[in-house]
């Protein structure tokens, strides 16, 4: 979602938003397009894990997905302008778990929580069990 170096990125760059928070924000085009006029939920997941791991790289934290429960309960339209935001909501070492959410202007569309691993510092290996 975020690599310069991924032709299909969306080149999002998140910032600090606040003491623990990252914040970014897009506007998804038709490429990224599930039913007509709507983002496609698998790339609204995609998203709200990307938002979450580059919370824990904005604390030096290298760490992988273990679990990721999405909730839509409003479709995220096409063309517009979406907030993209993720916080720590609890940091045990190796476990990690948060929250995220995407936004259209200031009502919540789409949320996500998720627990996530430690890796190790060569990157080899996930050192929770």
């Amino acid at each position: 979602m975020c690599g310069g170096g991924n032709p299909w990125s969306l080149k999002l760059v998140f910032e600090p938003d606040g003491a623990e928070d990252v914040a970014a924000c897009f506007v998804p085009d038709e490429r990224l397009q599930g039913y007509g006029g709507i983002l496609h939920g698998g790339i609204t997941a995609a998203l709200l894990d990307s938002a979450m791991t580059h919370c824990l790289f904005h604390r030096g934290v290298r760490a992988v997905t273990a679990d990721l429960r999405v909730r839509y309960p409003h479709p995220v339209p096409m063309g517009i302008r979406i907030g993209l935001r993720a916080w720590v909501t609890e940091a045990r070492a190796p476990l990690y778990r948060l929250k995220a959410e995407l936004t259209g202007g200031d009502r919540v569309l789409v949320w996500a929580q998720a627990t996530f691993c430690e890796v190790s510092a060569d990157g080899a290996a996930i050192v929770c069990s």
